[in-house]
């Protein structure tokens, strides 16, 4: 059973307001950057504005609920999502609120993508909860928000939330709540989201991956007796324009080695989209190719130099793919 894909891709990008490495100076967020940045990002015309989430980190990093819920102030065009939020570090009622709530600051124009990390075990730590359950409370948090949605009164009786009778309203702006896209690329993860998610963000991946992923999804979906009209295919690229490739490749890799406490290299050039406008236009075709239909571009590299990225993608790389964005 294939899935239902949209038809035209559109592209976003992941602007959660973190310092990034080389930088000058101290990291001072301030309200005015984030603001300057979502209006940015919509002059540009790209079409959605996309936040990480971790609550512990090897950099600074601002919480992406918050972040959205301002940037949907700002703008009352773009597309705004999680990509990806880590929900079971969080009692999913409390977020099911939080997130019916931001699905009206942005009359409906959001994507609730979760999922469950694991790379640093300390925020999971930090935040009482075993890591080795996060794949369940993941399945189950959903379960349980879809429910309190219905703005019905519900009751929850499952492995690690229970409640009843409880009433949530109002619901959110979209009927039954905004779209869930699970992030992962485990085999767990993926049949997960066959059984349960609107949606796939996918992350450090390459475009046959990417097309493997699907067919797993697909079988997931197919075998849980799901018919979908719709399926939402989305992944985040690590993208750099240079004037060469190996120019880029060395501002990302060293910005994505300083974010992530490793050497970043070999997965740069794995899965990046990296070097000229030409290069990385084919790297888009690519993942398009593969059923991509969301692109969230995580333009790395050193953090002044950000603006000049945007600017670069609108100019150069997109009159490349126009053809795909129709």
């Amino acid at each position: 059973m294939p899935l239902a894909l949209a038809p035209t891709l559109k592209i976003g990008v992941n602007t959660m307001l973190r310092r990034s490495e080389p930088a000058t100076g101290p990291w001072m967020p301030t309200s005015d950057e984030l603001v300057g940045v979502v209006r940015e990002v919509d002059r540009l015309g790209f079409d959605s504005f996309w936040c990480g989430d971790h609550v512990a980190f090897a950099i600074p990093i601002l919480d992406p609920i918050t972040q959205i819920a301002q940037a949907a102030a700002v703008s009352r065009r773009l597309t705004f999502g999680t990509a990806v939020f880590l929900l079971p570090l969080r009692h999913p009622t409390p977020v099911a609120k939080q997130i019916a709530t931001l699905d009206h600051l942005t009359g409906g124009r959001f994507i609730f993508g979760v999922g469950i990390g694991g790379e640093f075990p300390k925020e999971y730590e930090a935040c009482g909860v075993p890591i080795h359950e996060r794949g369940p409370r993941l399945g189950e948090a959903v379960e349980v928000m879809r429910k309190l949605w219905t703005g019905e009164t519900v009751s929850h009786h499952g492995r690690f939330y229970q409640f009843t009778d409880v009433k949530m309203t109002p619901t959110p702006h979209q009927p039954g709540g905004p779209p869930i896209w699970f992030g992962g690329r485990s085999e767990p993860a993926l049949r997960r989201a066959g059984r349960l998610a609107d949606g796939w963000f996918s992350y450090a991946i390459t475009p046959q991956m990417f097309a493997n992923g699907l067919a797993t999804i697909a079988g997931a979906a197919q075998e849980a007796g799901r018919k979908l009209d719709r399926f939402g295919t989305a992944h985040l690229m690590f993208t750099r324009i240079g004037d060469s490739y190996e120019q880029a490749l060395n501002e990302a890799a060293q910005s994505l080695s300083v974010r992530y406490a490793m050497d970043m290299r070999p997965a740069t050039q794995r899965y990046g989209a990296i070097g000229t406008p030409a290069q990385v236009a084919q790297k888009i075709r690519e993942f398009h190719a593969a059923g991509v239909r969301h692109l969230s571009l995580d333009l790395v590299g050193p953090y002044e130099r950000r603006g000049e990225q945007f600017e670069r993608f609108a100019a150069e790389v997109r009159p490349l793919i126009k053809d795909l964005l129709a």
